[in-house]
């Protein structure tokens, strides 16, 4: 288990943060297991989708909350941290796209210097939530959107290591994450993104190749 004994100050702050996701969604506790480290994450996740799909039925952006899952892909890159800690550890990472915060809680954990991106509030807040309760610690935390980043997203310096996971869904993702990665991951920095082998995320990785990025992969199990 990951999940440390919190302070009193830190206690205080779970309440904090547990009263915050009260007000808009119903939330459950559950373990999540990393198959190949064995290790186990308590997780704070949504359990009323209705309501949270709801909320999105006018947006004209379409952003739907995919965030509100445990997708098998931010298992598998929680799993992979956790197995070589060293990576990530007093190093500076961004996650883009960070859901309710499994791989941020690995990160921390291995000693990340860590930032979150996300568009949804009650994302980056579950985030948070999960991040100290498994580990006492929280990351910094952007919204935004990268599909059509800011200033603020655009102008951050860039990272030795950015984590991406479950984050190409649709042909019309390609484009505007490999521009934005392209301006966060620091020259001869690390990109560890992890995909469910979705044909879109075959293409991205095609289209990286093109355009000079090298890189590896490996097949992961996923949670079983």
């Amino acid at each position: 288990m990951f999940e440390p004994s919190l302070t009193d100050e830190q206690q205080q702050r779970m309440r904090h943060l547990r009263r915050e996701l009260r007000d808009v969604v119903l939330v459950q506790e559950i373990d999540v297991r990393l198959p190949e480290s064995s290790a186990t994450l308590t997780i704070i996740k949504p359990n009323d989708m209705d309501r949270l799909l709801d909320a999105v039925e006018d947006d004209p952006e379409q952003n739907l909350p995919y965030w509100a899952e445990i997708w098998p892909s931010g298992v598998a890159l929680a799993d992979e941290i956790v197995a070589d800690r060293s990576l990530l550890d007093g190093q500076r990472v961004f996650e883009i796209g960070c859901g309710i915060g499994i791989t941020a809680a690995a990160a921390l954990r291995a000693g990340a210097d860590l930032a979150v991106a996300d568009y949804a509030e009650t994302a980056l807040t579950l985030c948070r939530a999960n991040a100290l309760l498994n580990t006492g610690r929280e990351p910094a935390t952007l919204r935004c959107n990268w599909r059509k980043p800011g200033h603020e997203l655009l102008s951050l310096e860039p990272f030795p290591v950015v984590l991406a996971a479950d984050v190409l869904y649709e042909g019309r993702d390609i484009e505007p994450l490999l521009d934005v990665l392209t301006r966060l991951v620091a020259p001869d920095g690390l990109l560890w993104l992890a995909e469910p082998g979705r044909a879109v995320a075959r293409r991205f990785v095609e289209l990286a190749a093109e355009r000079g990025w090298r890189g590896e992969s490996r097949p992961h199990a996923g949670p079983r």
